[in-house]
């Protein structure tokens, strides 16, 4: 017997098996055959308990794995939304931290806005979605409100008509968030003596990267 031979036997059934993987994993999942993306560089994504990305151009050395295939939790769901529902004027936490809190949850799709605190805590990396309506009664200052990220302002929107008497600063945007990366919004100038009532603060996440 060969020794040499039954070696570079068993190498060309392991290269036979790691070609046809990606097909029986496939249809293990329910796809039908031959399904693949808009073009053959693009991955094929199936979706349910978990998300399976097969390349079908895979690197001669892929990071991963040897099939070029990455596994990543179908579960991600993330969003919230918030509201302001009784009028108090800021209390002396909120007139240290400037930070806008919020005393209703509307969604908390995860668990990762912290009503105590009013803080959302990014789950992981992706694009998140951010909206807010601030609204300020019987005030003639001019409020500026920002969505800030780890500290710093990325949004910021105002309300300073002195002849309305309940006017909201209000503005969204989409930004990147790191895994642990907190969001919140906080009141740059101005007051809400009067209260703040019917306020709101929602956020998503996009999709993960």
């Amino acid at each position: 017997m060969n020794p040499s031979g039954s070696v570079s036997q068993g190498r060309v059934e392991l290269s036979r098996l790691l070609s046809v993987a990606p097909l029986l994993l496939l249809l293990l999942l329910g796809a039908p055959p031959g399904s693949r993306g808009q073009n053959d560089t693009e991955p094929i994504v199936l979706e349910g308990k978990c998300l399976v990305v097969c390349d079908s151009t895979p690197s001669s050395e892929p990071s991963g794995n040897a099939l070029g295939m990455s596994v990543r939790s179908g579960t991600g769901r993330v969003a919230f939304s918030a509201t302001r529902q009784t009028n108090h004027e800021p209390t002396d936490m909120s007139n240290r931290t400037m930070i806008i809190y919020f005393d209703h949850i509307l969604v908390n799709v995860g668990n990762h806005f912290e009503q105590d605190s009013s803080v959302f805590l990014a789950p992981r990396r992706g694009v998140y979605s951010f909206n807010f309506h601030v609204v300020k009664a019987y005030n003639r200052q001019t409020i500026q409100v920002s969505l800030m990220l780890n500290g710093w302002p990325m949004v910021s929107a105002f309300a300073g008509d002195q002849d309305v008497t309940r006017e909201a600063a209000t503005n969204a945007g989409l930004v990147i968030m790191e895994r642990g990366d907190k969001a919140y919004l906080k009141l740059e100038k101005g007051n809400l003596m009067g209260g703040w009532k019917y306020s709101t603060f929602s956020g998503f996440l996009v999709f993960p990267l």
